[in-house]
């Protein structure tokens, strides 16, 4: 049997990831699923894969301080991912990140293209210390590897040095949380259980929550950690925790969660709710709404329904409480969203404002007098948080703010998310 080679797997990652088929995450994740790898070598497929796409305008830098021209797109995949092995990967030879690289574009390319690759990367290695001492002293969207219009608006609003941190913040590799379902177990019993299993991991601080986090340290994949299949946890950021604690849904309740899939907020409010009441979760995407009732299906709730959004009838019923987590730029969450940052252009927030107005609008006809709605996004920016409150409440007189919170990474050690909750006159 074959060996499977890591670095092979990266590079049709990378290349499949520039024809724009999907989102890194999922393209990792179909990559991945089913191949007889060792814990170590994913590990290395998913740091490598990501890294490339992190730090992809530093790279680019580094690679046309040694091509007098771009190289054809699959030749600068390559390029990339031996340039980011020899100047953001310590743990690789320099000489076994050069000649690994060359090798695959030998199998894959003609030799004179193979050849233009192993002089660019020996000629970076050999000038490595020049070349990472003056990519330290670039313009920060470039060392620090985000688009120039992303970092200007943030040193615009935040300062230099609070955008530094933040850069920062996205460049490093996220850490791994479970949500302890305890319908199910405790945290000491799964804590328990992975230590037996040789597992690193320890109950997570995270203050802001109302859930027992664990913050795990593993290679594998969650689905082959122990108790997965049980429905013991769910993997998710305690950042996403939030809007679910200021909803404050309750047992017996009737809530709606208007953007459910794939369903890690659903599934927490009907912990918090001890599977009892109604939790009505829609979606404009049938396809990912399936992955709603396999993870209720897991955790072993039972008082969840889904449909489409576009079945609802506004009017059809009213609901003590509305969770409107809203698709949004996800600029709160470029750490664990490596090729995000590169996926948005300038004009998005105002777009995306606009479609997260709506959802909000066409949710909150559907909460009764009285209750509870909460709008929240996994985003920093201003349009697409506190305008578009202020513009509901605008043109909704019968809503009131009653509370909001956000998180700036740096600051709160989370994702950056936004969260409002808004509360239904009685009259």
């Amino acid at each position: 049997m074959t060996a499977i080679n890591p670095r092979e797997i990266v590079f049709k990652l990378l290349c499949e990831w520039e024809t724009g088929r999907g989102a890194a995450d999922e393209l990792l994740h179909a990559a991945l699923q089913g191949l007889p790898l060792p814990a170590r070598d994913r590990a290395l497929v998913t740091e490598l894969f990501y890294g490339c796409l992190r730090q992809r305008a530093a790279l680019d830098w580094l690679m046309a301080q040694k091509a007098k021209r771009p190289p054809k797109s699959d030749i600068a995949a390559l390029a990339r991912l031996g340039l980011y092995q020899l100047f953001f990967l310590d743990r690789v030879p320099a000489h076994a990140a050069v000649n690994s690289t060359v090798e695959l574009a030998k199998h894959g390319s003609s030799e004179r293209l193979a050849g233009f690759l192993n002089g660019l990367l020996r000629n970076a290695q050999r000038d490595r210390a020049a070349l990472a001492s003056a990519l330290a002293h670039q313009p920060l969207a470039v060392r620090c590897s985000h688009p120039d219009w992303l970092v200007a608006r943030w040193v615009a609003r935040y300062g230099e040095a609070d955008t530094r941190s933040l850069l920062d913040w996205n460049n490093r590799p996220p850490k791994l949380f479970a949500r302890v379902n305890t319908m199910r177990t405790t945290a000491e019993a799964l804590l328990a259980k992975w230590h037996e299993a040789g597992v690193e991991a320890e109950l997570a601080n995270t203050p802001l929550c109302s859930m027992p986090m664990i913050e795990v340290r593993a290679a594998e994949s969650a689905e082959r950690l122990p108790g997965f299949a049980e429905g013991e946890f769910y993997i998710q950021d305690p950042s996403t925790l939030l809007a679910v604690k200021l909803l404050d849904a309750q047992p017996g309740e009737r809530v709606l969660d208007a953007c459910a899939a794939p369903g890690g907020k659903t599934t927490c409010l009907a912990q918090m709710m001890q599977d009892r009441g109604e939790i009505v979760a829609e979606d404009s995407s049938a396809q990912r709404l399936k992955q709603v009732v396999t993870n209720c299906a897991r955790l072993g709730i039972t008082c969840v329904s889904v449909r489409p959004t576009s079945e609802a009838d506004a009017g059809e019923t009213w609901f003590d409480r509305a969770l409107v987590d809203v698709p949004c730029s996800n600029t709160g969450v470029l750490r664990r969203r490596a090729d995000a940052r590169w996926r948005r252009r300038a004009g998005d927030m105002e777009r995306l404002g606009a479609e997260q107005l709506r959802l909000l609008q066409a949710a909150a006809r559907r909460v009764k007098r009285g209750g509870a709605l909460v709008y929240s996004t996994c985003s920093l920016e201003p349009e697409e948080n506190q305008h578009v409150v202020e513009a509901f409440v605008k043109s909704n007189p019968q809503f009131t703010q009653n509370c909001h919170l956000d998180t700036f990474p740096p600051r709160d050690g989370m994702d950056g998310v936004f969260a409002a909750k808004l509360i239904r006159a009685t009259g």
